[in-house]
């Protein structure tokens, strides 16, 4: 649950004349706030903004804030979030609805990114050609020596290629789209439309939306106070969130069961080799893959679904039964083919594994993770065929966001 902001430095009409606000996403960083707001002051003197804290810290970064903000030469406001949902880039949208401005720039609040680079990105957004300026590692006059380690950097380099191949027509005039500092035009986005997850917001808002983008260098900085917040997991959620982002849904559904193949495969040979009969090798890895698969799912295809869906143990439930009996009819039906169309067995198993892989997605998007009705909540009459459901439902999680 969030917690709505308050004006932590007690300054009255702060939102009134607003040109500009700054976001700076926060998590543990107490220690940099007092710099981050006086730096930040100093290289907006004689502009109209605000600082607007969206605070996801276990430690007292928010009562920093506010400490802060008592003195400070420019409105300084914090949302304190009770649950980080959506992370880093969850906090950003947060703060682009709260923001008293719709010309918004967001930056880290650990001071690698330099607070100083904000009146080039307001003086580039001036000329009126771009929708988003962002400062750039990877420019004329960027640096990347903030990054650390040759392996931070050949990660940063490679993630950038790989965000940049998928996106060749959205990212085609931006050299670094996983940047996390940069200015926006609130007015030019569907925030609606905005699913964040993980750390990288400006992909996000790129791949969704379709804006006029511009670029000023960056020296990255070194982190002055607490520890990054990078980790093999946000490498995980980036990766699944740029799949989700370049295909939808069916695309992340379908490298999860060749995930669950694999390890079904695996589960077989390791069972057989310590001596268990292949039928009863054949049946636990199969289960067992499917509850990975279900818990796989849950994590990284339908997670934005399952507030409105039904209980948890309901949809484990439902998905075990419909992939079991799905699993017992593939089979026979497989024979079938084979038997009756004089096919090879080959050509029948792709066959059946593409309408089982299809049956699968429909059923979890229409049933498992279909959105429950709430007491009182009045029935409407249908009004679309159920043919024209389902074909809905694949257009809408398997075409966007999409390049036209």
């Amino acid at each position: 649950m969030e917690r709505g902001g308050r004006d932590a430095g007690g300054k009255k009409g702060t939102r009134v004349g607003t040109a500009v606000t700054i976001i700076v996403p926060t998590f543990n960083e107490r220690d940099n706030v007092a710099e981050l707001v006086a730096r930040t002051a100093a290289a907006l003197d004689g502009r109209h903004a605000e600082i607007l804290f969206v605070d996801d810290s276990s430690d007292d970064t928010a009562d920093e804030i506010a400490r802060v903000a008592a003195d400070a030469a420019l409105p300084v406001r914090v949302i304190h979030r009770s649950e980080n949902t959506g992370g880093l880039a969850g906090a950003v949208v947060v703060g682009l609805r709260a923001a008293a401005a719709d010309l918004c720039i967001v930056m880290d609040g650990d001071l690698q990114h330099p607070p100083e680079l904000l009146p080039a990105l307001l003086d580039r957004h001036a000329a009126g050609d771009a929708d988003v300026v962002a400062a750039s590692r990877y420019i004329g006059g960027g640096d990347t020596s903030g990054l650390g380690t040759a392996v931070r950097f050949g990660v940063s380099r490679a993630a950038t290629w790989l965000t940049r191949a998928m996106f060749p027509i959205r990212l085609a005039r931006s050299t670094d789209p996983m940047t996390g500092f940069f200015l926006v035009d609130r007015s030019r986005l569907d925030l609606p439309g905005l699913k964040p997850q993980g750390f990288k917001i400006l992909l996000e808002i790129l791949a969704r939306n379709d804006l006029r983008i511009a670029e000023v260098p960056m020296a990255f900085a070194e982190r002055r106070h607490g520890t990054s917040k990078a980790s093999m997991r946000q490498g995980a959620t980036f990766i699944a969130h740029l799949a989700r982002l370049r295909f939808g849904k069916m695309s992340l559904f379908a490298l999860i069961g060749v995930i669950g193949a694999v390890a079904n495969l695996g589960i077989m040979w390791a069972l057989t080799l310590a001596g268990v009969p292949y039928v009863w090798a054949a049946i636990v890895g199969a289960e067992v893959t499917i509850i990975g698969n279900f818990l796989l799912q849950e994590r990284f295809v339908f997670a934005d679904m399952r507030t409105d869906a039904r209980a948890l143990g309901i949809r484990f439930a439902s998905s075990f039964a419909f992939n079991n009996v799905e699993a017992a009819l593939r089979i026979p039906v497989m024979a079938l083919m084979v038997e009756s169309w004089h096919i090879s067995s080959v050509l029948a198993t792709a066959l059946s594994l593409i309408v089982a892989f299809f049956a699968r997605f429909l059923f979890h998007s229409l049933v498992v993770y279909a959105p429950r009705r709430r007491r009182g909540e009045a029935s409407e009459p249908p009004t679309d065929t159920a043919a024209q459901r389902v074909i809905r439902a694949i257009d809408v999680e398997v075409m966007k966001p999409g390049e036209l």
